[in-house]
C-alpha cells in the first residue's frame, strides 16, 4: 500500500528556531537557586499542560523574583520569534498536498509556542500538540490522535490500511510509539549521514511511490 498520509516533528524537522535560549530550562534552573529540585519530569509536566510561562511557575512550585520572571518571559518571546521554516519543508508540504496526500505534524512543545506553530504551517490536516492533548510522545495515544484527526488508519506495511509515515529529527523520540500502533518511522538527519538530509527528498519519494499505486 502507498502511503497516504506524512506525519512529522515541528523543531528541527519542520521548525528551526533561530536563538535557542531555552526559557523554561532557564525557569527550571531558577527554582534549583531557591532550593527545589529539579526531576526528570518537570519538562514532561510542562509540555502536557495548556499552561502559560507564570501558569507553569505555580504548577511546578517555583519561586521567581518579579525582576527575574521579566527576563525569562522576554528570553521566551524572543525565542518564539525567532522561529522559522526550513524551506524544504514548505516546499515538501505543497508537493505532497498536491498528490493529495495528507499531512499533520505531531509533536511535544509548552503552550506558549503552539500558535508560532500554527501561524507557521497554517495548511496541515492536523495538528497534534502535547500541550492540547495532555500526553507527550512517545506515547501511542498521540500518535492514534493525529491519525484519527487525519482520517486514516495506520497499519503494518503488509495490512490492507492506509499508510502512514512519520519523518522525524530525532531516531529516539518518535520510534517506538509509532511502532506499536503501525507507524512507518524515517529519520531525517539534516546533517546528511542518513538517507533522507532534507524533507523534499522524503516528499519526492513517498509521491512517487502515491502516483505509482495509483498507476
Amino acid at each position: 500500500m502507498a502511503i497516504t498520509a506524512v506525519i512529522f516533528d515541528a523543531f528541527g524537522t519542520t521548525l528551526p528556531i533561530g536563538t535557542p535560549i531555552h526559557p523554561y530550562r532557564r525557569l527550571l534552573r531558577e527554582g534549583a537557586r531557591h532550593g527545589r529540585r529539579h526531576t526528570p519530569g518537570d519538562l514532561h509536566k510542562l509540555m502536557a499542560i495548556d499552561a502559560e510561562l507564570r501558569e507553569a511557575v505555580g504548577i511546578l512550585g517555583i519561586q521567581v523574583t518579579p525582576s527575574r520572571m521579566a527576563e525569562i518571559e522576554s528570553d521566551l518571546q524572543r525565542e518564539i520569534e525567532s522561529i522559522e521554516v526550513f524551506q524544504d519543508a514548505c516546499d515538501a508540504i505543497a508537493l505532497l498536498h498536491e498528490r493529495g496526500i495528507a499531512t499533520a505534524v505531531c509533536s511535544n512543545l509548552v503552550a506558549p509556542y503552539e500558535p508560532a506553530v500554527k501561524k507557521l504551517l497554517p495548511d496541515l490536516n492536523a495538528y497534534a500538540l502535547s500541550c492540547e492533548l495532555g500526553f507527550t510522545k512517545s506515547d501511542p495515544a498521540i500518535y492514534r490522535t493525529v491519525c484519527y484527526d487525519i482520517g486514516v488508519v495506520p497499519g503494518h506495511l503488509f495490512g490492507n490500511s492506509p499508510q502512514v509515515a512519520l519523518i522525524r529529527g530525532s531516531s529516539r523520540c518518535d520510534r517506538d510509539g509509532c511502532r506499536t500502533i503501525g507507524i512507518k518511522g524515517f529519520h531525517l538527519d539534516r546533517s546528511g549521514a542518513g538517507a533522507f538530509g532534507n524533507f523534499m527528498k522524503f516528499a519526492k519519494l513517498v509521491a512517487e511511490q502515491f502516483a505509482r499505486e495509483l498507476g
